[in-house]
């Protein structure tokens, strides 16, 4: 009976600990995609800087401007953050 008691306690440890924090890290990423609006500075899972053009809710894609007059489609799925401002 303490062994199974132990197993209970350590899983829950675990998912206090690893589990949980990975989920609320998902629904934050997930709910930064959902939110994404044009002009908004993003960063792809590549590490590609740009801005948001255009939004294509049936595609599921943007159109990215990551230089003067150059776009670039990409994934929704592929963006992860906004850019950290940079200290001077």
């Amino acid at each position: 009976m303490s062994f199974l008691l132990m197993m209970v306690i350590i899983f829950g440890i675990m998912w206090f600990f690893m589990i949980r924090p990975q989920q609320k890290k998902q629904k934050e990423i997930q709910n930064f995609r959902n939110n994404i609006a044009r002009g908004q500075q993003i960063v792809t899972a590549g590490g590609i800087y740009g801005t948001v053009k255009d939004i294509d809710e049936a595609a599921n894609t943007l159109k990215v401007e990551i230089a003067n007059g150059v776009c670039i489609t990409v994934d929704r799925g592929s963006v992860f953050a906004s850019p950290q401002p940079t200290a001077k």
